[in-house]
């Protein structure tokens, strides 16, 4: 996906978000895991080439799933906001580094028999790794391969000998609304953003809280590449929120940044030339940029006190 967070815990590395996700996409919304069973993994694994050079590569998130002291399975998720054709190859190194992590992690143990010490290499249990991928796009289809034997060109006579590797892939935009509705957590509200753009390419918010408001509004930021979110993030305290909160914060933000630029344009084209087309061109201007920042008319009108009928002619002058 690219950006990373590294200023506030990511959305999905809160164990209730996890956790909720595994549950819905895994088991249909059954509640198999539970947040206190996980705990975090390492995300980031190490690997020798050119010549020797360690490199790494990261996982988005990844956690262990545990009964008591046992680990049950780890989970990793990848992040995609567009379809990428060597997903199936990050994915086999990303599940084939855990494995080679358990590998590494048997210990020695000195055992008494007879009066002599002994020392044994004890294997710990093995156990399995899934990795999902979440593709938030929305305006069309994964369209690369899911599996290794689509990433590659494979001779026929060699194809029986090369192991297939599937990723499980989640077309989150694409998710039924009684799917979106089994979540609990604020994967919920992302989730839900995603299905309505691609349903109705706009985004009506609901009134429930948010939990995380700040890995939320990042997530938000990285997946949209919209900045907006970032600023209502940086504009927010730490307490819960909603979404109607945030598109008001946005809106706020947007309708004084349009008001500044049309005072400051309409001031430069000539204010001077009669107060009376002055004021009519700066209300031009801050309708303008009003409506790039994402207002509609009536809510323009209704902020600035200009009539209906000149919003429409300035948007319509635009379009």
């Amino acid at each position: 996906m690219g950006a990373k967070d590294i200023t506030e815990k990511a959305l999905e590395a809160y164990n209730d978000v996890f956790a909720d996700i595994i549950n819905v996409l895994l088991f249909n919304g059954e509640q198999a895991v539970k947040e206190s069973e996980l705990e975090d993994a390492v995300a980031r694994y190490h690997y020798k080439a050119d010549g020797g050079k360690i490199h790494e590569m990261e996982r988005d998130t990844a956690k262990y799933w545990k009964d008591s002291s046992i680990r049950i399975a780890c989970f990793g998720y990848e992040n995609q906001t567009v379809p990428d054709i060597d997903a199936p190859l990050r994915g086999a190194g990303y599940d084939g580094s855990e494995y080679r992590r358990q590998m590494l992690d048997d210990y020695e143990e000195t055992i008494n028999k007879d009066g002599t010490k002994k020392t044994a290499r004890k294997r710990k249990p093995r156990y399995p790794v899934i990795t999902l991928f979440l593709y938030f796009g929305y305006r069309k289809h994964w369209d690369k391969p899911l599996t290794l034997h689509g990433c590659l060109d494979i001779p026929e006579r060699l194809k029986p000998y090369v192991n297939d590797y599937k990723i499980n892939l989640f077309e989150i935009a694409y998710l039924t609304d009684e799917q979106v509705s089994l979540f609990k957590s604020d994967f919920r509200i992302v989730a839900d953003y995603f299905v309505q753009m691609r349903k109705n390419n706009s985004y009506v918010a609901k009134p429930e809280t948010i939990k995380h408001v700040h890995g939320l509004l990042e997530l938000m930021a990285v997946l949209t590449n919209d900045q907006r979110f970032m600023e209502a993030c940086n504009a927010m305290g730490k307490e819960a929120a909603s979404m109607c909160g945030v598109l008001d914060q946005i809106e706020k933000k947007g309708i004084e940044k349009g008001i500044k630029q049309g005072i400051e344009q309409g001031i430069e084209q000539g204010i001077e030339r009669g107060i009376e087309r002055g004021i009519e061109q700066e209300q031009k201007h801050i309708i303008s940029n009003m409506y790039k920042e994402g207002c509609d008319a009536g809510t323009i009108s209704r902020l600035t006190k200009i009539p209906i009928e000149m919003v429409r002619d300035v948007i319509n002058e635009i379009l």
